[in-house]
């Protein structure tokens, strides 16, 4: 990844692209335009037979300069530095501040490439991509270019696995709001990768990370609860509570409300209207019954959270 910064000191995590891609981008690219060119000059020659040589001399070389130079400066500005190569391949001709690229850049990219990549077939544009730090060749330097990855392939993402059975719901009355979120990554990146740990290191991380969330929460260390666990039950908790406050607008009102409450102003029963909602058992309402408690409260302990020995 590159660690390119720009004026605002802002690092840009850009993914310079290679040799192999670059090259590919521009075998197709040179592909569709000398296609393009062969075709045309085809259509040329019947065209200026009746001409002397060096009007035909002139058509043929203004003809070059229009397809093998003029379209892919014209592609490249105006696709902001996606041409069709490079479209293919996951490609992108950027800025070196990261922005897009303007006519300007377009042009002394494609001055450049009729000497390195026409002239020379290549082999300086090669050279100059081997040895650049960030794979540019001879033209990217003079624009202040850079070709980037587009397409990076996205890492995938553990979920956390689910607390035992016997915690949940444990930790429903734990004050979570003082845990800052880089303690919360660092618990999910731990939960997520626990099996990949060695025993004994694991357990040193749960519990030095359990410690941290009882500093946070300032309630005890729960009794006969290991560390990972802990952590299992508490990122639980967090994630019902967040999910919770994310659909609370609409579970808020109970079911019937809208019928039991007075009516709002504009939407009241209308005098002399011939709808009335018809009249029928008042519905009696059960009393709830609280659950038994499923443990004792835990006794405070002194020590925390510690690894087995």
């Amino acid at each position: 990844m590159s660690d390119l910064v720009t004026g605002d000191a802002v690092v840009l995590g850009l993914r310079p692209a290679r040799l192999p891609s670059r090259a590919l981008a521009i075998v197709l690219d040179l592909v569709v335009y000398v296609a393009g060119y062969v075709i045309l000059s085809i259509g040329l020659a019947f065209a200026i037979a009746s001409l002397d040589a060096a009007a035909q001399a002139a058509v043929t070389v203004a003809s070059f300069l229009l397809l093998l130079v003029g379209v892919p400066i014209a592609v490249e500005t105006l696709s902001h530095g996606r041409s069709l190569g490079k479209l293919a391949c996951g490609l992108r001709v950027v800025r070196d501040d990261g922005g897009p690229i303007r006519f300007r850049h377009a042009l002394v990219r494609g001055a450049m490439g009729v000497v390195e990549l026409l002239m020379t077939f290549g082999a300086v544009a090669c050279i100059a991509s081997l040895v650049s730090a960030r794979g540019r060749r001879l033209g990217d330097v003079f624009a202040g270019t850079l070709v980037i990855r587009e397409r990076v392939p996205g890492a995938r993402v553990m979920p956390v696995p689910a607390p035992p059975p016997w915690l949940a719901g444990r930790f429903a009355g734990l004050d979570l709001s003082a845990v800052p979120d880089g303690l919360w990554l660092a618990i999910r990146q731990y939960l997520t990768r626990m099996n990949q740990l060695d025993p004994r290191v694991g357990a040193a991380m749960a519990a030095r990370l359990a410690d941290d969330v009882v500093a946070r929460t300032g309630a005890p260390a729960p009794v006969g609860v290991p560390a990972a666990a802990f952590l299992m039950a508490v990122v639980h908790e967090r994630q019902s509570r967040d999910a919770a406050r994310a659909f609370r607008p609409a579970a808020s009102a109970p079911a019937g409300a809208g019928y039991a409450a007075a009516p709002a102003a504009g939407f009241g029963p209308v005098p002399g209207a011939g709808y009335a909602p018809a009249a029928g058992p008042v519905p009696v309402p059960v009393p709830h019954v609280a659950p038994a408690p499923a443990a004792p409260v835990d006794a405070p302990r002194a020590g925390g959270f510690a690894p087995p020995a």
